[in-house]
């Protein structure tokens, strides 16, 4: 049994199978509704990845749609500023936390990845 679970390891981490990732810093967005997405950078993107599709919720008020959008995905490791346009944070009071989610999307449409980052931001 432990045999083959050293292999299963061992063929595992020769793959090189790693998962898509994404973070994010709010950078030049603005308080309130400012229409261009932060800036993304992206790791890992899959092999056949044709486009990538970008979505944002207040983890504090699902209910809010943000919003998102579709971009091309040419080989790229960020999507800058603005890249898709969709109803940024503003927050009703305090702190709420925002989660960007991106799909690595092939020809098709089919998901081939999903990634996710979470940040605080405060209305000032």
């Amino acid at each position: 049994m432990k045999i083959a679970l050293a292999l299963c390891l061992s063929v595992a981490m020769m793959t090189g199978a790693s998962a898509m990732g994404i973070s994010f810093e709010w950078g030049p967005t603005k308080k309130c509704f400012d229409s261009n997405t932060p800036p993304i950078k992206l790791t890992d993107v899959p092999a056949g990845t044709a486009q990538l599709d970008v979505k944002m919720i207040d983890t504090n008020a699902i209910g809010f749609s943000h919003g998102g959008g579709k971009v091309a995905y040419t080989g790229q490791s960020a999507l800058p500023y603005g890249a898709v346009k969709y109803k940024g944070p503003c927050p009703p009071s305090g702190t709420h936390y925002y989660s960007i989610t991106v799909k690595a999307l092939d020809a098709s449409g089919k998901t081939l990845a999903t990634a996710k980052d979470k940040k605080p931001f405060a209305k000032k």
